[in-house]
Order: C-alpha cells, then structure tokens, then sequence
C-alpha cells in the first residue's frame, strides 16, 4: 500500500530512515523536509527510489511545515541541535518540536519523534531540559506520537566515532574527562531506521499496543564507557595513543572558549561536557523493548559496533 512518508529533518539519521522506508515498501512516497534538503534528496533519488521530494521548511515557523505535512501518513521529526545559545535550543528542541506535533496532528500523520536518553523538562542543563519540555509539548499535542529515545548513534557519516576517528590522525593522545568512566550503549544508525519503520505500522494490533504514545529508550547490544569508546576508535583505525583524563573543570573552561567559536572538529561546549558525567544507557525497565521489536516485525537483533565500525574507520 502506497504511503506518504515525510522525514522532517534530512542529515545523518534522516538518510537512514528514508532507505529503510524505501527498502520496506518500494510504493513510498518520500518527503525530506529542512531547511536544506536538496542535496539528500538527489543522492537517495538515485539511490533507492525515485519517488523522494523535498520541502524547504523552517521548525520555528509552523506555516513551512503545513504545505508540507499535507497528505502525510507518517512524519517523522528529527528536530534538534548540538550547539547554540539557550535562545536557540528552546526554539529550536522545544518550541520547534511542539511545532512539528502541531502540524502532524493537523494532517492526520501518524508522529515518531527522535529525542535522547537524558531527556529531562527539570534538567539543569539546556539540552537535555529542552529535548525533555519538547517531548512534554509533542504527547500534550499528539498524544498517540512515539518518541524514541536513542542513546549514542553510530554508523558511516556519524558525528562521533568518525569524528574521533580523524581526530585519531593527528592529535597525539586522545581525551577524556573524569577518568572516562561515564557509560553508552551505541546504537547503529540502521536499528534505529528500521525501529522507526515498524513504529509506523500501527495498524499492526501488537505494534500500536507497543509504541502508540509511548517513550521508547533504543540502545545497542553493549554498553561501554567513554574510555573504552576511545580504545574502539583506536583499535579500528589500527592507531596507538595514549588516553588523558582531564577533571570536569577542564573540560567546561575548554567548552567555554569553544562556544564563542565557529563550528568545527574540536568544538565542545560546556553543556556537552557535563552530560559526559552522566551515563547514557537504556533503563532495566526497558531492556527488552526495542531488541523485541525489532526481533519480532523486522527480522533480526541490534548490530554491535564491532560489526559496523570497521566497515567505515
């Protein structure tokens, strides 16, 4: 059955979930929707199907997404930021992910919303506060919305392991702060797209009983620390460095040069820097949730990164 698929937001995961649409039903109709979707939608036209549009829209101004969402079955918003001023988080995490629920609702779509494990409206620190107030505005305007909490997300063209990996060429050591000692459970990019995929089925019984107004924390088959992150970066760019440990402090005083600064290799800012004190993993209570969906509607279990990060570092 042909559906209208649109994909608000079209970076690193949103190209992932297009394939996995696409690779699921060859009838979808794609629609990539940001600020600036030209290019994705060029290369996934010739890649996967033909049949992909894009919208130039703007998550701060609800009348770029109306014309958008119009006729859609499914949205999927993968609003958010990595760095900004407080000003901007809110606009954008929060205000512009109550955006998005707003006019999905209007078009009838069925909503999935990325956020983040650490979501939290009470969080002392900006990001994780606006991404926990955008999940609160999504559930009050879509109430039947799935929102998907990943953990790290890692695969070819991540911002993470890949990043390191450069990194790796030519810094002589590699960093951590506070002995590297906080935990993640690395999700591949791929589990993730196809986790999206199922949760749109929900005129499937068991899946709309699963993930229908539900907050679904996704994270892989292993858990590391942040030092033991660095030890894989190494190990798969077949590099050696030592790793330092520098306090917290170090790190916010770093992040506080880095902000006021253009964007790039080295940037951090200091709200990045204190999440890093915090683990990052699924809670017990959902341990089994997404490996089970996946497993049961889309035909096998998570990918380690031990099977995927040596196919691109």
């Amino acid at each position: 059955m042909s559906k209208n698929v649109v994909i608000c937001g079209a970076g690193f995961i949103g190209s992932h979930i297009a394939r996995a649409f696409a690779a699921s039903n060859p009838q979808v109709r794609l629609t990539l929707a940001s600020r600036n979707p030209s290019r994705l939608r060029e290369d996934l036209s010739r890649s996967i199907t033909p049949d992909v549009k894009s919208a130039s829209v703007d998550v701060t101004d609800i009348s770029t997404l109306r014309p958008a969402f119009e006729n859609a079955h499914t949205v999927v918003s993968l609003v958010g930021i990595l760095q900004g001023s407080p000003a901007k988080f809110e606009a954008v995490q929060w205000k512009g992910a109550e955006n998005v629920a707003i006019a999905a609702q209007e078009a009838g779509a069925k909503l999935i919303h990325l956020s983040a494990i650490g979501a939290d409206p009470n969080s002392p620190l900006i990001s994780p506060r606006t991404k926990g107030l955008g999940e609160k505005s999504v559930l009050s305007r879509s109430p039947t919305a799935t929102i998907i909490r990943p953990s790290l997300v890692f695969g070819p063209g991540d911002s993470f392991f890949a990043r390191f990996a450069t990194l790796s060429a030519f810094l002589p050591f590699m960093p951590v702060f506070g002995g590297g000692t906080s935990r993640f459970q690395p999700i591949y990019v791929g589990d993730i797209a196809r986790l999206v995929e199922i949760c749109s089925h929900t005129e499937i019984p068991q899946i709309k009983t699963a993930v229908e107004g539900k907050i679904l924390e996704a994270g892989g088959p292993e858990i590391f620390t942040y030092k033991q992150i660095m030890e894989l970066v190494l190990k798969y760019t077949g590099r050696w460095r030592p790793i330092i440990s520098a306090p917290f402090w170090v790190g916010r005083m770093q992040g506080m040069v880095f902000e006021q600064l253009p964007e790039n290799i080295l940037s951090i800012s200091r709200d990045q820097v204190s999440q890093l004190e915090l683990d990052n993993v699924v809670s017990e209570e959902q341990a089994r949730t997404v490996p089970d969906l996946l497993e049961a509607h889309a035909g096998g279990p998570l990918k380690s990164v031990h099977e995927i990060l040596p196919t691109y570092l």
